[in-house]
């Protein structure tokens, strides 16, 4: 399973990050990072942070 983030949908509320902040972060510019890939345990906060984006620029494969 991977995230997948569709950049140009993002509009940097942060919701994402603050769900799973070791998967993610917004730089100063306020542009999502997919800080690495993911590994099973990082299963539930990934979907978090899916289900938290309220423009659904993320999702899961």
């Amino acid at each position: 399973m991977r995230i997948v983030l569709d950049r140009p949908r993002c509009e940097g509320h942060g919701l994402c990050e603050e769900a799973a902040p070791h998967l993610m972060h917004l730089d100063d510019d306020g542009e999502l990072i997919l800080d690495r890939e993911m590994v099973d345990d990082d299963a539930d906060a990934a979907k978090a942070a899916v289900r938290v984006c309220p423009v659904a620029a993320l999702r899961l494969e």
